[in-house]
């Protein structure tokens, strides 16, 4: 589903992302797969009871009671009961394959065996010659700018048309989320583009379509490490000239290893907060890890709604 871009200008804190999501005139229909654990049922249970979003729960039989009653405090709520937990998790995404829902979320299902009918070739939610990507959105306290950062969780190493999905999805989101020129920096641990890193051959390719516009409104520089691209002394000391170094609102990871870990290492280590769904599909995916922040769920609803 398009949207325009959100009024507000850029997002500040998870605090603004709750705001807009509870601002939104157009509720979302969410459809959510086994909401059988404590916290995907208080987010259900918080947005039903506020009205921010609607929403759409199957599950296995054998819980079905459990869920019938949650659905029973809140008008709006639908419930779909399937014979065991893959039939949960088909019928889910059929439901926003036919226009029904808006989000599809996880519950208390295993990310692979929600995965398996997403990506099903016949009733899943990827069009063919999409690419399936993961992104993050975050808040770390030394930083003023929230982070959208790829892919942690979907691409191990991602070759140049994956690099330039990744651009693209997360460009799209900035956008929509009200940031109407987002700095994207490509990350490596050097600021040199070398052949025996090829994906750093890709970072050169990207950065000329982006000065031509076919990302839209937005400005790529790279390669740079972290720190630079979060950090102007960094920048001002190794005498990088860019508008993305020190700057970035978004970082393109090149590999799955450093991206997950800079997520968990942000996460534990800074208790940053996190918000994630996948893209590429036709609407929103979101698998939160079971080990995030407590509040990551509503976040990553939040923000796949917004998107």
């Amino acid at each position: 589903m398009m949207n325009s871009t959100l009024s507000g200008g850029k997002l500040s804190s998870f605090d603004d992302l709750i705001a807009r999501f509870k601002a939104m005139t157009t509720k979302r229909r969410v459809v959510v797969v086994c909401p059988t654990d404590e916290p995907t049922r208080a987010v259900v249970e918080q947005c039903a009871a506020e009205g921010s979003a609607e929403f759409l729960l199957t599950v296995e039989a054998e819980h079905a009671d459990s869920v019938r009653e949650l659905a029973s405090r809140h008008p709006g709520i639908e419930v779909f009961v399937a014979d065991d937990i893959d039939g949960a998790a088909t019928l889910g995404v059929k439901l926003v394959r036919e226009g029904r829902g808006d989000v599809l979320m996880k519950g208390g299902i295993n990310t692979d065996k929600l995965l398996r009918p997403v990506l099903n070739k016949e009733y899943g939610l990827l069009p063919q010659g999409e690419v399936l990507t993961h992104i993050t959105l975050t808040k770390v306290p030394a930083y003023p700018n929230m982070l959208l950062f790829t892919d942690a969780a979907v691409i191990p190493a991602p070759n140049a048309e994956q690099l330039r999905a990744m651009v693209r999805y997360t460009v799209e989101a900035e956008h929509r989320l009200g940031n109407p020129c987002p700095r994207v920096a490509l990350i490596h641990f050097t600021e040199k583009i070398n052949p025996k890193f090829e994906y750093t051959l890709a970072y050169d390719e990207i950065m000329k379509e982006a000065a031509e516009g076919v990302y839209g409104e937005c400005v790529v520089g790279g390669p740079m490490d972290v720190k630079t691209a979060c950090d102007h002394h960094s920048a001002e000391i190794k005498g990088i000239d860019s508008p993305v170094a020190g700057k970035a609102d978004v970082l393109i990871f090149p590999i799955l290893t450093a991206a997950n870990t800079f997520y968990k290492t942000v996460s534990f280590f800074c208790d940053a907060p996190m918000a994630g769904v996948l893209r590429g599909t036709t609407a929103p995916v979101v698998i939160p890890s079971r080990a995030d922040h407590d509040n990551s769920k509503l976040y990553s609803l939040a923000l796949a709604c917004l998107l």
